[in-house]
């Protein structure tokens, strides 16, 4: 008897591809298109690509990595929202060097508009320098942190701190304190996102 012959499923002809666009503070630019299986659940899929990729400038901008988080779908279109960003390991590598102190500073920020941004700083130092200079160093950050989120929407604030904004700022705070040879947010994350319900309440008639 002839062998009954199981029809093999192509997956990849069953997924649906989503093109996708970077939010609207970068320039709603197209960055990616991916496959997805159900669309409805697309929304928790996070794209990554540089920041060199979406301005196309400055090539020290390869060293910026960017994500962002699909938030909605309009069908073969996927809108996002920024969900944070870091230094490249090779950037971070190359700004640690001998004779120098590194000073570290991490903490939750709230924008005007309610979303929370976990914001990680760092700083190196022309030369050594002690507990108080660290702790001046750390102090400035968040004065400067807390006036631009307080004064800020999310896509504001967020466009401030991957364009290097607010690090200059904090730097020209900071080396009140001590001469620097670094300052800058090597990373941020997206903690909370207020809901579209909040969203909606919050904005002016």
């Amino acid at each position: 008897m002839p062998r009954k012959t199981t029809k093999v499923k192509d997956k990849w002809r069953e997924k649906t591809w989503l093109q996708v666009y970077a939010p609207s503070t970068f320039g709603s630019v197209a960055v990616a298109k991916i496959p997805v299986t159900d669309v409805a659940n697309a929304a928790v899929r996070t794209v990554e690509t540089t920041l060199f990729d979406l301005l196309k400038q400055d090539p020290n901008h390869y060293n910026i990595k960017l994500y962002m988080k699909i938030d909605r779908v309009e069908g073969d279109n996927a809108y996002t929202i920024f969900k944070g960003h870091e230094y490249s390991r090779e950037f971070m590598r190359s700004l640690v060097r001998r004779g120098s102190s590194m000073v570290n500073y991490v903490s939750d920020y709230k924008t005007r508009d309610g979303y929370v941004l976990r914001i990680y700083v760092i700083a190196f130092t022309e030369g050594r320098v002690n507990g108080s200079k660290k702790a001046g160093i750390r102090k400035a950050a968040d004065k400067i942190l807390k006036e631009k989120a307080s004064s800020m929407t999310y896509d504001q604030f967020v466009q401030e701190i991957v364009l290097n904004k607010v690090a200059s700022d904090i730097f020209n705070e900071a080396k009140k304190v001590t001469a620097l040879r670094h300052l800058g947010i090597r990373k941020t994350k997206l903690i909370l996102q207020p809901s579209k319900v909040e969203e909606k309440a919050s904005t002016p008639a």
